[in-house]
């Protein structure tokens, strides 16, 4: 089976960063977190995060403002829209019907474009709606606990990543390809 990190790899971005732009265009709201987010960014951009600091940085975003203006389905619906077309093309030529999506997006980002592109499988990292707190975080090695606990029988033939983070799920793969843009190597 063919196993996909997401973001920078199938799609031409971070997700979270364009969600985040996305509300700064139509809730001013956000604009109190913007430095914040900039600053956590910059930190995850160059691996200076462990499992347990992310959790704690993107905690007072989450708690502060997931939380106090609840993200509407319409919100994500019209976020996809506006940014469906970033999917990259190569992700059609080689996709397979039990392909499985292993991110650190949210679930709530990660439902609707999985529906839209017929993806059945998928795992992201996923917060609670009351608290802002994380119920599960889909980064570096929690990506394999969290893969291990959903598809416990999974056998990877191929891993597709834009980065080294995803080392932990490069470690548990027959072969792996480093995606930078379209152009994909394999390097396992």
């Amino acid at each position: 089976m063919n196993v996909f990190d997401f973001d920078n790899t199938i799609y031409d971005g971070e997700t979270l960063v364009d969600f985040i732009l996305y509300y700064v265009k139509t809730d001013y709201k956000i604009w109190k977190f913007v430095p914040k987010l900039v600053y956590i960014a910059i930190k995850d951009k160059f691996h200076l995060f462990t499992v347990e600091k992310a959790i704690n940085e993107y905690a007072s975003f989450l708690e502060g403002y997931y939380v106090k203006n609840t993200v509407k389905k319409e919100d994500v619906k019209r976020f996809w829209d506006e940014n469906q077309h970033k999917i990259k093309p190569w992700y059609e030529k080689v996709r397979r019907d039990d392909d499985i999506i292993v991110s650190g997006t949210t679930d709530f980002i990660l439902e609707e474009i999985m529906e839209r592109m017929g993806i059945k499988n998928y795992v992201g990292s996923s917060i609670d709606s009351k608290t802002g707190k994380f119920k599960r975080l889909c980064f570096l090695e929690n990506k394999v606990k969290i893969f291990k606990e959903l598809y416990p029988d999974a056998h990877i033939d191929n891993f597709y990543t834009d980065s080294m983070n995803d080392r932990a799920m490069m470690d548990i793969s027959d072969h792996v390809f480093f995606v930078t843009g379209d152009k994909i190597e394999q390097i396992k």
